[in-house]
């Protein structure tokens, strides 16, 4: 696997099992937004998902952090001014070319899954296939909500407020704290409780492997076509990869 070296330029500590950090950006590394890349440090590598829009200059990654595990107890410890590999090559399912455009675009993420999401949000193509694109966060708690603030921002974003504005929504939900919206993203759904799908609403879900598994079952029972590279449909995963320490 070919890597390039890139520079830690940024780390913040979100709570003790949750990490972002930011890295320089090599001037050839192309991506589309949704996708993920590699990253290697002391010659162990796990897949990341870019949180960056692919207009920035740099690289955004969440992880998680696991005091044994055998990538993240690295990574937990890198530094400003530390470098990590990343991978030259840019991959993933999680693109808008996979979907038939439509009217709502719902992003269904838990944990690290809002990732790839937030290089969606921030792509003005997205706001040109959809009419309305509506993020959806699941975690245990409040502090796990990460990038709440920055996501309720963006309308008023200088360059991208003229995309997002009257588009964006932000729904959060918790599981093991109380906040305005609570329950898992599969129990909300069947309840009826965050929105009624439609026919030419579009899904895309990122996340742990049961809520994967459910939410396929979910929309396949109700004859929603997965998305392929040469076959757009009505939603898609990310299946390449899971959270692993």
């Amino acid at each position: 696997m070919e890597t390039n070296e890139e520079k830690v330029i940024e780390v913040y500590h979100c709570t003790d099992k949750l990490m972002t950090f930011k890295t320089t950006r090599d001037a050839g590394f192309k991506f589309e937004s949704g996708q993920f890349t590699m990253i290697g440090v002391d010659d162990v590598y796990r897949a990341y998902s870019i949180a960056s829009s692919m207009y920035e200059d740099h690289l955004n990654f969440i992880s998680i952090k696991v005091p044994d595990g055998e990538f993240t107890s690295k990574l937990q410890d890198i530094q400003v001014g530390d470098t990590v590999s990343v991978s030259k090559k840019a991959v993933g399912t999680l693109t808008l070319d996979r979907l038939v455009p439509g009217t709502n675009l719902y992003l269904l993420a838990t944990g690290t899954g809002l990732a790839p999401f937030m290089s969606i949000i921030t792509d003005p193509m997205t706001y040109e296939q959809f009419d309305h694109v509506h993020v959806v966060h699941c975690c245990r708690t409040k502090d796990e909500l990460i990038y709440a603030n920055y996501i309720r921002s963006l309308g008023k974003d200088e360059l991208l407020g003229r995309y997002v504005a009257n588009k964006l929504h932000y729904i959060p939900t918790t599981t093991q704290e109380p906040s305005s919206i609570s329950g898992r993203i599969t129990t909300l759904l069947q309840r009826g409780i965050l929105w009624p799908m439609k026919g030419d609403d579009c899904v895309m879900i990122c996340g742990n492997p049961n809520m994967l598994h459910d939410l396929t079952e979910y929309f396949e029972a109700r004859n929603w076509q997965m998305g392929k590279l040469n076959a757009p449909g009505d939603f898609i995963i990310e299946k390449a990869f899971v959270d692993r320490a």
